[in-house]
């Protein structure tokens, strides 16, 4: 983990997984390996340069590893690590506890726009 400012326990968790996309992509790689190009399109409103950046920020973290695949065209594929796999009962909690909460307010989850 890089070197931040800690001073309880939910710090830790809140500057590893905060923020916008790191859950969403989290979700995504607890399915399974993906490559960023899948992820982008999966993910709808991220940026090249933002899905880069935080792919980047959950590796140094450990909680993504990058693999690479040499040849003509190089694949890059993410997957999560063990210790990000001990995530998943906190994501799926948040996951669970936003469809409850847009259930009581009456509001539908969007739908991603249709892959070309």
């Amino acid at each position: 983990m890089a070197k931040r400012t800690i001073n309880f326990p939910i710090d830790a968790t809140v500057m590893l997984i905060g923020g916008k996309w790191k859950c969403a992509i989290l979700c995504h790689l607890m399915e399974g390996t993906t490559r960023s190009g899948e992820l982008r399109r999966m993910m709808f409103g991220i940026t090249q340069k933002v899905l880069t950046e935080q792919l980047r920020d959950l590796e140094a973290d450990g909680l993504i590893a990058k693999r690479s695949t040499p040849g003509k065209v190089p694949m890059v594929e993410y997957a999560v690590t063990p210790l990000g796999a001990t995530l998943a009962p906190i994501i799926e909690a948040m996951c669970n506890w936003g469809q409850d909460y847009l259930a009581t307010r009456g509001v539908s989850p969007p739908m991603p726009p249709p892959q070309p």
